[in-house]
């Protein structure tokens, strides 16, 4: 069967990459009428654990929702409003520059992702541990090479198939269709398009939460009895970095405050290579360490700094950060997804709305190709055109965020908000409008 006839009824799909935009884009493949998926995940570990927080803009869910992507059951906190903070000698809270509108939803990673999972078929096939090491496409399909893991998962059995190969020493199995889903570092776009990748921009995000109870060891001279409403998203601006600060639910009724920091590694922005990768948690050095600590007790207000600091060692993790926009989402029977297709800086607020959008638009092109034979292109150059205006944005907010900071100092609200207006540009933060959002149907 030539890619020019290819139909998603009864299709025998792989998704490689079990995070959210892999369980998005295997529910997606569902609803188009695929027949038997397996999605295939390189970590051993419990994905429903993951505790970082995400946020989706108040108008992007209602577009996912109405798709059947996102609903109220999934655990989430409302917030309205951004606080813009400078440190300000001993104030606790620093100095407040700004205020803006933030209509956002929180969310907890491990949660969504489990609710996401449980929304797929019984039949799906999930495999934990499971590197793939490459990918072979031609126009009849594809075929997945395994690394390491025993291939063991959720829906049992072996990582087998009927064409074993000895290209990587492991075993290898053939599909119809193969979505990459598997992230920055992902195998899939590496066999679509050799050589290329992603480049990183020279600074990170460290990365942690903190339970909402442990918050009250923050007792400093002159706090305010309630100092941050759950409502609020606090920006703590500082020469050459941020952190944001927000609530998240923790799934079990609890809350945790969600923070990510953006700054320079120390001794610049080399970072020892031109492309890191991320720190798993436990695995910071020393001098990143040391560094954490200088810009939370020296740089933030010591409240939004001991907020950070009161995340253990061992819970924090690192992301570099990289710009990447893949040539075309589609080659052949390789379909590219989420960060495996486009990788924007997570200043953009759409990192997780980019890649349910995706989904969404997948299943719209699958269930269009018995009438459409170029649909799965059109989902690649409508995806791959938002895809790039978000990297722009990413790029764009991160110059003035981290790169080429004001003086912050010297801000007051006219101030501010001129300097967020010309670094958003056209308004995109958030995420673009969904094209042809669409309400869920029968089946869905």
């Amino acid at each position: 069967m030539g890619t020019d006839r290819m139909t998603i009824e009864g299709a025998d799909v792989a998704v490689v990459g079990g995070s959210i935009a892999g369980c998005a884009t295997a529910l997606a493949a569902h609803r188009a009428g695929a027949g038997r998926i397996t999605l295939h995940e390189r970590t051993a570990g419990l994905l429903a654990d993951r505790g970082v927080g995400l946020a989706v803009h108040n108008a992007r869910y209602a577009e996912l929702a109405a798709a059947g992507y996102l609903d109220t059951a999934m655990p989430w906190a409302q917030l309205t409003t951004r606080r813009w903070y400078v440190r300000d000698g001993a104030a606790p809270l620093g100095r407040q520059i700004g205020v803006q509108p933030f209509p956002f939803r929180s969310y907890c990673w491990g949660p969504l992702w489990r609710e996401l999972r449980q929304r797929l078929p019984q039949d799906t096939v999930f495999r934990t541990g499971t590197p793939v090491a490459a990918v072979d496409g031609d126009a009849e399909g594809a075929v997945l090479h395994f690394g390491g893991g025993n291939g063991a998962g959720e829906g049992g059995g072996t990582v087998s198939g009927p064409r074993d190969r000895a290209r990587t020493g492991g075993r290898t199995e053939r599909f119809d269709l193969v979505i990459g889903a598997d992230g920055y570092r992902s195998v899939v776009r590496d066999a679509a398009f050799p050589g290329v990748r992603p480049d990183y921009a020279g600074y990170l995000a460290w990365r942690g939460t903190v339970p909402a109870d442990r918050l009250a060891a923050l007792d400093l001279p002159g706090l305010p009895s309630e100092p941050w409403a759950q409502e609020d998203c606090v920006y703590g601006v500082f020469p050459g970095g941020h952190v944001i600060i927000y609530c998240i639910p923790d799934g079990h009724g609890g809350r945790r405050a969600n923070w990510v920091l953006y700054t320079a590694p120390p001794g610049g922005p080399a970072l020892g290579s031109h492309a890191p990768e991320g720190l798993p948690p436990g695995a910071l050095t020393d001098a990143q360490y040391a560094h954490l600590r200088h810009v939370t007790g020296e740089l933030l207000p010591p409240y939004w700094g001991g907020l950070v600091g009161l995340t253990p060692r061992h819970e924090l993790f690192l992301q570099p950060m990289y710009d990447y926009t893949a040539p075309r989402y589609t080659a052949g029977r390789l379909v590219l997804a989420g960060d495996a297709a486009t990788i924007a800086r997570p200043h953009t607020g759409a990192g997780a709305v980019k890649a349910l959008q995706d989904a969404v638009a997948l299943e719209a092109a699958l269930r269009a190709l018995p009438e459409r034979p170029d649909a799965l292109e059109a989902y690649g150059t409508e995806r791959g055109g938002t895809g790039r205006s978000m990297v722009e944005l990413g790029q764009r907010l991160g110059r003035t965020l981290v790169q080429d900071t004001p003086d912050w100092r010297t801000l007051d609200q006219a101030g501010l908000d001129a300097a967020w207006a010309a670094a958003d540009g056209s308004g995109a933060f958030g995420g673009r409008e969904l094209k042809e959002a669409r309400p869920a149907g029968p089946g869905r």
